[in-house]
């Protein structure tokens, strides 16, 4: 039992020392004026991972979002403002390197919770997005995800409320996302 042990400990010893850990994320901040009418976007998204050897890494996303809309109704502004906490924890394989440029797809789950003025919204997600990433040097990578393979659920946090799924393919420039990495 002593050796089975050893011999886990110097698997997970050797395992580590190929593997790479690294920080980075997104963030996001735009403002749109028109006519009176404003809309400003706020989204922030940490996100940490572990290279696991050349082709395989772990990691996890957590997002901040929040957008307030004014709009101006006979003289009279209205505001809302929308709030997003998002948790994306993945596992991303690298299937081609070329050079400074390796292709990946990641397979993991979103958790997002929506609050638009009170009215609270949940929304589960399974799939697969593709992206790239391109190594500017041996610690910084600036990488972009686009599009999305899965399945969504949302439901309103509400009793009684119907869910609303969603299965499909989703490749457009709204689902577009880009970011930076630094490699320890």
């Amino acid at each position: 039992m002593k050796k089975i042990f050893m011999t886990l400990a110097a698997v997970c010893v050797a395992a580590t020392m190929n593997a790479q850990a690294y920080i980075g994320g997104g963030i996001g901040l735009t403002s749109t004026s028109h006519d009176g009418n404003t809309e400003t976007n706020i989204k922030l998204m940490p996100e940490v991972g572990y290279n696991l050897n050349d082709s395989w890494a772990i990691g996890i996303a957590l997002g901040y979002g929040e957008n307030k809309n004014t709009v101006k109704v006979n003289n009279v502004e209205v505001s809302t403002k929308t709030k997003v906490f998002t948790v994306n924890p993945y596992a991303r394989y690298t299937f081609a390197k070329f050079d400074k440029v390796n292709l990946f797809i990641d397979g993991g789950l979103d958790y997002t919770h929506k609050d638009v003025a009170g009215d609270k919204t949940n929304q589960f997600a399974v799939g697969l997005k593709p992206g790239i990433a391109v190594n500017l040097n041996e610690k910084l990578s600036f990488v972009a995800h686009a599009g999305f393979l899965g399945y969504v659920n949302e439901k309103a946090d509400q009793d009684g409320a119907k869910a609303y799924n969603t299965f499909g393919f989703d490749l457009d420039g709204s689902n577009l996302s880009f970011g930076f990495y630094y490699n320890f």
